[in-house]
């Protein structure tokens, strides 16, 4: 048989959905169908419409390699939206456009309320009868809350006459199905995104360098970082906390704030990177949001474009902070609560919500509280910012335990080990034991803490890089990345949200 012969079995198993093998960023078929998708994106780069139906064609590919049929939900909230976005529009009726509005609300929100809150509600209906809970076979389509979200934001800016509707379906289609950032963020605005497809595509070597460099740091995180220690310390702690005396549970909690930080900043640094070698500019998801001095600040590093969209689209339409401090200090907690449960459906999540809108509730309480000669001595300030921080990161880590367990017995018994079987003098064989998954913490934590001016200058020495040392730097990190690869893939975190 000759070397270069196609295996017509594994050609044809790529156009085929396999939820065990979904196409994820950090997979070698994906690297090597985005080689030919770029190829054939350069050849339509000076064309409009051919662009883009071959652009949202390739996407809804990727999309169904995740979910199947379900891509028939992306399109029909598509064709939904972009159509009563245009009616909202053309309608100078208050009463009309508020129900086309509603309209939309309901066919968003009722997809996710149905596939995301049905088994939730059914277990705690089944609870309070006291019958037994049987879960519905109901799947989950990989990004449901990310694409409603994005289509959601749509409606509502035409309505608060923010924006105005695309002329043809394909510009909308292009917008909510854009592969890189379609099943795990970050949320992009129509106000932002829909101006870029009228103009010509055009990769500066500024957008060409910083889009490799964001590629290359995206896969490290994520496939190097992220992935070795899930697998080798932090599932095993939080899977079977008992196991483990408090001091390895603590380090499983500090463990899992670095594996979500590097998993999903991971992902939207390589969208990030992704979209600027197609021409398109996305905002930054993450912000070294562990460098936070206080909670409000983490929430304005933290998954940006979901924070910004909970305040401009929830905080602010229940009023914000513009009706006193009690109603401030509910509007606060009610957005996180929601916040809670958008991520997933469990009280696990609404606590963690709940955790973050009573800190971000105390700490604008604080802020209201003036205090003297703090900012006259700057030593003391030193030391009040770097407590602020020590501070900050353990309420964060705290609440990640909520996220992260199981069930409410896991979150319990990995508190009571901490609190009450730490056992400190094991320290130096937990580090002897697990020295490659330390390692990587203490790497993965070190770059997290360093100065924006070391990224910024890490980023213009690739972006200064020749095209040979750029493919050559890429080239090494995919060789990381095979070298620390376990058997099975492991997808992104948020792929479940």
């Amino acid at each position: 048989m000759s070397m270069f012969s196609i295996d017509i079995h594994k050609l044809l198993n790529q156009f085929r959905y396999n939820p065990e093998e979904p196409l994820i960023f950090n997979s070698g078929i994906f690297l090597f169908l985005f080689l030919g998708f770029l190829i054939i994106y350069i050849l339509l780069s000076k064309t409009h419409r051919p662009k883009l139906l071959f652009v949202t064609l390739f996407s809804l590919y990727f999309y169904y390699k995740s979910s199947g049929l379900y891509f028939l939900l992306l399109l029909s909230t598509t064709l939904i939206d972009f159509s009563l976005a245009g009616l909202i529009y053309k309608t100078r009726s208050h009463w009309k456009r508020s129900t086309l509005l509603a309209l939309s609300l309901v066919a968003n929100l009722g997809v996710l309320g149905y596939f995301k809150y049905t088994n939730f509600l059914h277990d705690i209906f089944s609870t309070a009868a006291g019958i037994s809970y049987q879960p519905l076979d109901i799947f989950l389509p990989v990004g449901v809350s990310f694409f409603t979200f994005q289509s959601l934001s749509y409606t509502i800016d035409i309505y608060r006459n923010k924006l105005k509707p695309v002329n043809h379906i394909l510009d909308y289609a292009f917008f909510v199905s854009f592969f890189p950032q379609l099943v795990a963020g970050p949320i992009i605005r129509a106000a932002d995104f829909l101006p870029q497809l009228s103009k010509p595509t055009l990769v500066t070597s500024e957008m060409f360098g910083r889009g490799i460099y964001l590629i290359c740091t995206g896969l490290f995180k994520k496939a190097i970082i992220s992935n070795y220690i899930s697998l080798n310390f932090v599932d095993r702690i939080f899977e079977s906390p008992t196991l483990y005396t408090g001091l390895e549970n603590l380090f499983g909690v500090y463990g899992y704030a670095l594996q979500i930080y590097c998993d999903f900043s991971g992902y939207s640094d390589m969208a990030i990177g992704i979209a600027l070698l197609l021409g398109f500019h996305f905002a930054i998801n993450f912000d070294s949001p562990y460098q936070s001095k206080n909670i409000t600040e983490f929430w304005r590093r933290w998954h940006m474009s979901l924070s910004s969209w909970l305040k401009d689209y929830l905080y602010i339409s229940l009023g914000g902070n513009r009706q006193g401090k009690l109603r401030t200090f509910f509007n606060l907690m009610l957005t996180m609560l929601l916040g809670g449960l958008w991520h997933g459906a469990s009280f696990r999540f609404i606590i963690w919500g709940g955790l973050h809108g009573l800190g971000l509730a105390v700490h604008k309480l604080f802020t209201s509280i003036r205090f003297k000669n703090i900012n006259r001595n700057p030593a003391l300030q030193s030391w009040i910012s770097a407590t602020s921080i020590f501070i900050t990161f353990h309420f964060v880590c705290f609440c990640w335990i909520f996220f992260r367990a199981p069930t409410m017995e896991a979150v319990g018994q990995i508190l009571y080990q901490i609190i009450t079987h730490f056992n400190a003098q094991i320290f130096f064989e937990f580090v002897v034991g697990y020295k490659g998954v330390l390692f990587l913490m203490l790497l993965g934590y070190f770059l997290h803490f360093l100065p924006a001016s070391s990224e910024e200058k890490a980023e213009a020495w690739v972006t200064q890089l020749p095209l040979a040392g750029k493919a050559t730097l890429l080239i090494a990190i995919i060789v990381l990345v095979i070298q620390t690869k376990s058997a099975s893939i492991q997808p992104f975190i948020y792929f479940q949200f």
